[in-house]
């Protein structure tokens, strides 16, 4: 098949029938899109004559540019090549896969930033509770913390998901829906916000369904929310990298801390695999390290 064909055909598998984020499907177009754009500089027109050695090459030489990639870029440049020739087998419209041999570098595994439990209560505490979008954002990010939300699963967050009381409705990567519970104080904070914020902010714009609106009532954008964050940060005084997942990692953190079990831990952040999950038992072991390390009289 002629590549641009080739690759419009995938991408709309992964749109239509994977159902996967406009996010994720972005970063395949890009990655493919310059893939194909190196097919055709090096004469190859249609996917058949795509061989082993030419998916090796084009790999190498990323990994060998200038600035050198991230392991983590090439590893995921790896994963939308596989993919895209593994649905051209699958669905026959080649006989082989010729990115079969490929093997993804391996990532340095980084342990993911958590906030201590007086650090997080700063952050929740920094917005205004005397003016609206300060009790809006104090909704927000008691809600990103109490339960481990994403922040573009927070944001996009309907009135409706909150009707099961104790509970919350959120949907995440692929449009799977999970049931978290929500704390009494993100429940209070956010039945604050819906009873004397967000009808003005509904009332400045057109109608939404959406938990979190922007001042001019349209629908908080994920960027907003991590300006929120980040200004909630800058109040607190908070010297440590804030960043959009920062709640979510000390959300799981302080969980495993407080003796969660790590598959309650995975159900709740929505992972579809435990392993994603045991990054954040290596953080709980590093505080248990830190933690001897000034306790034990022998630990010196």
């Amino acid at each position: 098949m002629q590549l641009e064909r080739a690759l419009d055909s995938y991408l709309r598998h992964v749109t239509i029938e994977r159902g996967l984020s406009v996010h994720t499907v972005s970063a395949y177009r890009r990655d493919l899109g310059a893939y194909v754009e190196w097919l055709g500089a090096e004469g190859v027109a249609d996917t058949a004559e795509v061989t082993p050695a030419i998916v090796g090459r084009f790999i190498a030489e990323r990994a060998g540019a200038e600035p050198r990639p991230a392991a983590s870029s090439l590893a995921r440049l790896q994963s939308s090549v596989r993919g895209w020739h593994r649905f051209l087998a699958r669905e026959g419209i080649e006989d082989d896969d010729p990115s079969g041999r490929l093997r993804p570098p391996k990532a340095p595994r980084r342990l993911p930033k958590a906030l201590t439990i007086d650090q997080v209560e700063r952050l929740l505490s920094a917005p205004s509770p005397e003016e609206p979008l300060g009790i809006r954002d104090r909704a927000l990010l008691e809600l990103l913390y109490a339960t481990g939300a994403r922040v573009s699963e927070a944001v996009g967050l309907d009135v409706d998901d909150l009707a099961h009381g104790d509970v919350l409705r959120l949907r995440g990567k692929g449009s799977k829906e999970r049931i978290v519970p929500i704390g009494s104080f993100a429940r209070k904070a956010v039945d604050a916000y819906l009873t004397r914020v967000r009808p003005q902010l509904a009332a400045a714009g057109h109608s939404s369904a959406r938990l979190f609106l922007g001042a001019r009532g349209a629908p908080l954008s994920r960027q907003s929310a991590w300006l929120i964050i980040r200004a909630a940060a800058e109040r607190a005084q908070i010297t440590a990298e804030v960043s959009p997942h920062t709640l979510r990692h000390s959300f799981a953190t302080h969980l495993l801390q407080g003796g969660a079990d790590v598959r309650v831990v995975q159900e709740l952040l929505g992972h579809a695999s435990v392993a994603t999950t045991q990054i954040y038992t290596h953080v709980s072991v590093d505080t248990l390290r830190d933690i001897y390390a000034t306790s034990h009289p022998r630990a010196r």
